[in-house]
């Protein structure tokens, strides 16, 4: 038998429509709003009414619609700010929290969608099996299973058909819901709505109704999951999403007053078909829950396989690669849709889904409030990128949007959230594990580089303290063959505080200089990667090395992250005039970075040296600093601190050889132990007297590596006995020459410094002031005595007082004045050294406070 035309229409896809993609209505509001009226409304909204009564079955659909409005808003900001292509909600996470979350997010909405496949296909045989008043739970999984194949039937031959389909099934709801408003306005009655807006007794706690609800607003994401067969993706979903909400949330609202004031709250808690019993025709009810049911799990069935390809398109698991192929024009997802079908029947087959139903509902609320710590976080990151078209968006809504979905998820079944994160935290591990190179851009760099802007404000506002001292280098390498090992070092020295600038300079001029300049960047960035370090790379373009050197050592570093620290290899050895002539070179580059404040290290290791340390263990290598009761000394102490935090030389022994002569020897060695032991550093002191140059290869051959202060003499690099350094080198094991230019105080105090300094400074400014203030006070209060003692002796000269009594007042005014002057002296005083305070505050650059 030949199907109808009508429906022989229906099914037949349109070519024009499939290579355009679908609009607002058929893409997003039609299965949004269809996954949203599902089996819910109406089979347990009146239950929700009856046993809450309507003021708490409102504040109920009122809060779960909270979540569902404030993801539409997120929702809506992401997919103006750039083409949304398919997979949905996955493309919308992965597109800005990266990679890992996406693929977490990505895999759990694909099961969560294709189970619910099975979920909606089991509600509708048991609401057909409940019509025809049969009970047997094979007839149940037979005729479910069958309602799978006749939707993977839809889904397989695309979007447009499935689309269509729809429309009919809308149809079916509307006449189902009329008739229900229909009946619902014929039996309307005042008082009982006033009657059953009070909650009846023994009523279920708020939130037990509340988990029976909220499936209802789970759905409105269906319609993003078509994203890749929108038309206008960025016009659609935000539309085609809110129109969905908003009229499911008017349609839940209006069959709750509606229920309300047709029927008692106890016939409404007691009777799940209620509104069967209320409309004018129940037998559209019944077509209505199972269009309900059917409509549903076919908006699943569209998006799940949607998602899973493009999963493959993103390569993320190597597993999944081969669903990524669609067929047609419309690159249907057939392989994804296959899937889908053999999960839902497998769960049809399992039968009992009470264990499982609660872990897919925490996927989809997991995933909104992904959705909603998405969009905060874009726009959070400040990026000049972030531009969507739709104004009416706030990043505050999607922060209390994610919060909401966090409360929502713990008070409906808190171990169900447990599980679903649980699940999405293995694989993001997993992902975390494989360690993917990134495919994509997302918001990540952008709110690190936020983040970056906000610190290094933060710490520009703050004084330096000597505490906060740690190692930025600079390192020079122009030789890719010795620079791996530069670099390796200078990880070790960083202590996982410092950071790294390997700088190459390229000497010339003109324009081809920019093009090798660009050239050298791209290969020290692969080199970079290729070693595993963490250094950042500059290459400085120059007429000659010498010019270059003061610029980059003076401007290297942003705000208060100043290099303080160049780092550079040993020269390559050389015989005869060349030698002395680099040497020399080498030296006077060296002096230009030292008088610039930088400290320097340079770096003695050959390639058989680094052989030798791979072979001893980290737990027997050992760290020589030949001490100096100096800065360099104190530097060369921290450096090898710094080390013992790497893996490689985290059990290393620091040993703190002492040079002295034999008078004092003693005291020297107890100098040092006392310093080390202030500054907290683990380390083993030894006694050298009367060392030389011969010393420290005598006792530190057979240490892994060896700190020693340097100094340039004429050119020419000596060691801390005025000897050329070269003539050792060749003995000793990997060696770090030094030499501080700038203070390092390894036993620095909080209430030391600069801020205590400054401290000082203002708080003697204020008791200045104080005692400025007081004194003027008490010499106004002398001069206003002295006034009034020869106020008094007027009056009684005046009088015709007697001799006596003038005598008297005239004593008490000359003492009255003696203590007005040297009071109005002290306050002459207090005030000058009130000016000197202020000024020694605005000496050193600082604002004085309010008075």
């Amino acid at each position: 038998m030949n199907p109808a035309p009508w429906l022989k229409s229906v099914l037949a896809p349109s070519k024009d429509r499939r290579d355009n993609g679908m609009g607002t209505f058929a893409g997003v509001f039609t299965p949004s709003i269809l996954t949203i009226l599902g089996i819910i409304l109406f089979l347990r909204l009146g239950y929700v009414v009856g046993s809450g009564g309507l003021v708490k079955a409102l504040a109920i659909i009122l809060l779960a619609n909270v979540i569902s409005v404030l993801t539409t808003f997120s929702v809506s900001a992401i997919a103006t700010n750039f083409r949304v292509k398919g997979g949905g909600v996955y493309y919308l996470i992965s597109r800005t929290l990266g990679l890992r979350y996406g693929g977490s997010i990505g895999v759990v909405l694909f099961l969560a969608q294709s189970v619910s496949i099975g979920f909606y296909c089991v509600g509708f045989a048991e609401a057909l099996m409940a019509m025809t008043g049969g009970d047997n739970p094979l007839r149940v999984q037979v005729i479910a299973a069958l309602a799978v194949l006749g939707l993977f039937w839809l889904a397989w031959r695309g979007a447009e058909v499935a689309n269509r389909v729809q429309y009919i099934v809308m149809a079916v709801l509307a006449a189902a819901i009329l008739s229900f408003v229909a009946g619902a306005l014929d039996q309307w009655d005042g008082g009982l709505l006033v009657q059953n807006m009070r909650q009846p007794a023994q009523s279920p706690s708020f939130w037990i109704l509340f988990a029976i609800f909220f499936p209802a607003v789970t759905g409105f994401t269906q319609g993003i999951a078509m994203s890749g067969d929108l038309r206008d993706p960025g016009k659609s979903i935000p539309l085609g999403t809110f129109l969905a909400v908003g009229l499911s949330i008017a349609i839940y609202v209006g069959v709750a007053i509606m229920f309300a004031a047709s029927a008692t709250n106890e016939t409404l808690a007691n009777d799940y078909g209620a509104m069967r019993g209320i409309a004018v025709a129940g037998w559209l009810i019944d077509f209505g829950v199972i269009a309900a049911t059917l409509s549903s799990a076919l908006a699943s069935f569209l998006g799940a396989p949607r998602i899973l390809q493009s999963l493959a398109g993103d390569r993320i698991f190597p597993l999944l690669h081969w669903f990524g192929q669609g067929s047609g024009p419309g690159r249907n997802p057939r392989r994804g849709v296959a899937l889908s079908c053999a999960i839902a029947l497998s769960v049809v087959a399992l039968g009992n889904l009470n264990a499982i139903a609660p872990v897919v509902s925490m996927f989809f609320l997991v995933s909104y409030g992904l959705v909603n710590y998405a969009t905060y976080f874009e726009a959070t990151a400040a990026s000049p990128s972030f531009r969507p078209t739709f104004r009416w968006y706030n990043r505050h809504l999607s922060l209390i949007g994610m919060f909401a979905c966090l409360g929502v998820a713990m008070a409906i079944d808190i171990w169900s959230a447990v599980v679903a994160v649980a699940i999405l935290a293995a694989i993001f591990q997993y992902l975390k594990a494989r360690g993917s190179a990134a495919r994509w851009a997302d918001s990540r760099r952008a709110f690190y580089l936020k983040q970056v802007r906000e610190n290094l404000l933060a710490a520009s506002r703050e004084v330096e303290h000597p505490r906060d001292w740690r190692p930025h280098l600079l390192a020079f390498s122009d030789s890719p063959e010795r620079r791996a090992g530069l670099l390796r070092f200078a990880s070790w020295v960083e202590g996982g505080s410092g950071l790294t600038t390997v700088v190459r300079v390229l000497e010339g001029e003109g324009v081809r200089m920019l093009k090798l300049r660009e050239t050298a960047i791209e290969e020290m960035s692969k080199e970079l990667k290729q070693y595993g370090s963490n250094a950042f790379p500059m290459v400085i373009a120059a007429p000659s090395f010498e010019a270059a050197l003061p610029i980059v050592v003076q401007a290297a570093g942003t705000g208060p992250i100043n290099i303080n620290t160049v780092l550079a290899n040993w020269i390559e050895g050389k015989s005869g005039l060349a030698s002395e002539w680099a040497s020399d070179r080498f030296g006077r580059r060296l002096r230009t970075a030292f008088r610039l404040g930088s400290n320097l290290l340079i770096l003695h290791a050959e390639q058989d040296e680094w052989d030798a340390l791979q072979k001893v263990p980290a737990s027997e290598r050992v760290i020589d600093i030949w001490w100096q009761a100096d800065k360099t000394g104190q530097m060369m102490v921290l450096l090898a601190y710094l080390m013992t935090r790497s893996e490689a030389w985290s059990n290393a022994t620091i040993r703190v050889v002492v040079p002295a002569h034999i008078e004092g020897a003693e005291s020297h060695l107890e100098e040092a132990k006392s310093i080390l032991s202030a500054a907290r550093i683990d380390a083993q002191t030894e006694l050298a007297v009367d060392a030389d140059s011969q010393s420290i290869v005598t006792h530190s051959a057979g240490a892994s590596i060896v700190f020693f202060q340097f100094g340039i003499r004429e050119g020419r690099i000596i060691d801390p006995f005025g000897n050329d350094v070269s003539e050792i080198l060749p003995d000793l094991p990997m060696v770090v020459m030094s030499m501080a230019a700038q203070d390092v105080d390894l036993d620095a105090q909080p209430d030391e410094g600069t801020a205590a300094e400054t401290a000082a400074l203002l708080d003697r400014v204020s008791d200045a002031r104080k005692r400025a203030t007081l004194a003027q006070q008490q010499a106004d209060e002398a001069a206003a005595a002295a006034g009034g003692a020869v106020s008094e002796l007027t009056e009684a000269a005046t009088s015709g007082a007697d001799q006596e009594r003038l005598d008297k007042l005239r004593q008490d005014v000359d003492a009255a004045q003696q203590q007005a002057q040297e009071a109005a002296r002290r306050a002459v005083v207090a005030a000058g050294r009130r000016e000197v305070a202020e000024r020694a505050v605005r000496d050193a650059g600082l604002d004085l406070p309010e008075a």
